[in-house]
C-alpha cells in the first residue's frame, strides 16, 4: 500500500504529494516544521509539539490556516490511514506560493503538510556502544540573526555542521554558539554527567528547547537526580564522566568520544543507560506519560 501524505487536510499518494515550485518554503526556506514520534499508535507529547509549531510560526509572522485541535486530529488520522503505530511524523507549514521576490505579502495559501513514515536515525549498535562526535567549525545561528528557538525550514546552518561531522567519520557534530559556548548538536540536545549531576546547556545558550530534552530532564528529576541548565564549554564535555544526546528521532543515545577524546572510560555510563531505559518505558506507556 502506498503511503498517504496529508496536504491541507486532503490525502494524496506519496508519489502525488506535491506543492508549487513557487512556494516560499522551497524558494527561501520560509516555513516551520516539527518532527514527532508515535509509539504503539500514540503520538508522544503531541500537544507540546503542536504548541511549539504554532510558536515558531508566530515568530516568523506565519498564520497556520488550521486550528490546533484540527491539526492534531489530522496527525492522528494520517497515522491511522497509513496503518502506522511506531512511526516518525513530519509536520511542515510553508509560507505558500508567491512571486520570485522575498516579499511574503505576495504569497498565498500556506501549505500544511503531514508526512508519516518509519525512521531509524542511528544503527542499533551505537545505542549499546556509544557515538563519537566532533566539534563543528560552523557555529549555531546568532540569536539576533535567527533565533534558534524557531524550528524553521532553513536548516542550512545545521546541514553544514552535519557535513563536517560526516566528513570526519562521525554521525553527529557539536555546535558552539557565537560566544564559543556549547549549544547543541546538529539535530540533538546534549547532556553530560559529572559526579552524579546532570548538566545541559541552558536555553539562552542558543538551543532549540527539545521536547525529548524536557522529557529526560523530568525523568531524571523524578528519580532524584539533579539537573542543572547552564552555560557550558568544551572543557565540560571533555572532562565529563558521561555524555548523551536527546532528540525526537534519536531518543537517548550515549556519546563516548568528542574530538578524539574519550569521555569518561570511553563506554556508555550507568546514568545514561538508566535514562535510556526509563525513556523507552515512558514512551511505550509502561510509566505515566
Amino acid at each position: 500500500m502506498s503511503l498517504k501524505v496529508s496536504i491541507n487536510g486532503k490525502l494524496f499518494d506519496k508519489a502525488d504529494a506535491k506543492i508549487s515550485v513557487y512556494d516560499h518554503g522551497l524558494l527561501y526556506g520560509d516555513g516551520v516544521f516539527e518532527g514527532l514520534r508515535s509509539y504503539n499508535g500514540k503520538v508522544f507529547r503531541l500537544e507540546d509539539h503542536i504548541d511549539r509549531l504554532y510558536a515558531s510560526a508566530r515568530a516568523i509572522h506565519l498564520e497556520i490556516p488550521m486550528a490546533r485541535s484540527e491539526l492534531a486530529e489530522a496527525v492522528v488520522e494520517t497515522l491511522k490511514v497509513n496503518d502506522l503505530t511506531d512511526a516518525y511524523i513530519r509536520l511542515v507549514v510553508t509560507r505558500g506560493a508567491g512571486s520570485l521576490g522575498l516579499d511574503p505579502r505576495r504569497t498565498s495559501d500556506p501549505q500544511v503538510i503531514i508526512i508519516t513514515d518509519t525512521i531509524s536515525l542511528y544503527p542499533d549498535e551505537l545505542y549499546e556502544h556509544g557515538l563519537k562526535i566532533i566539534t563543528s567549525g560552523t557555529i549555531r545561528n546568532h540569536p539576533a540573526a535567527l533565533n534558534p528557538r524557531i524550528k524553521s525550514l532553513n536548516y542550512l546552518n545545521n546541514i553544514l555542521a552535519k557535513i563536517e561531522g560526516t566528513n570526519a567519520g562521525c554521525l553527529e557534530a557539536l555546535m558552539l554558539n557565537h560566544q564559543g559556548h556549547v549549544a547543541e548538536c546538529t539535530g540533538d540536545n546534549i547532556f553530560i554527567v559529572l559526579k552524579g549531576v546532570i548538566h545541559t546547556p541552558s536555553v539562552d545558550s542558543g538551543i532549540l528547547e527539545g521536547i525529548t530534552r524536557q522529557a529526560v530532564i523530568d525523568l531524571a528529576r523524578e528519580i532524584g537526580l539533579t539537573v542543572i541548565e547552564r552555560t557550558m564549554d568544551r572543557h565540560d564535555i571533555y572532562t565529563a564522566d558521561e555524555c548523551f544526546l536527546t532528540g525526537t528521532a534519536a531518543e537517548v543515545i550515549p556519546v563516548i568520544d568528542c574530538d578524539a577524546r574519550p569521555i569518561g572510560d570511553g563506554h556508555p555510563g550507568p546514568i545514561t543507560k538508566d535514562l535510556h531505559h526509563r525513556f523507552h518505558a515512558l514512551v511505550r506507556g509502561e510509566t505515566r506519560s
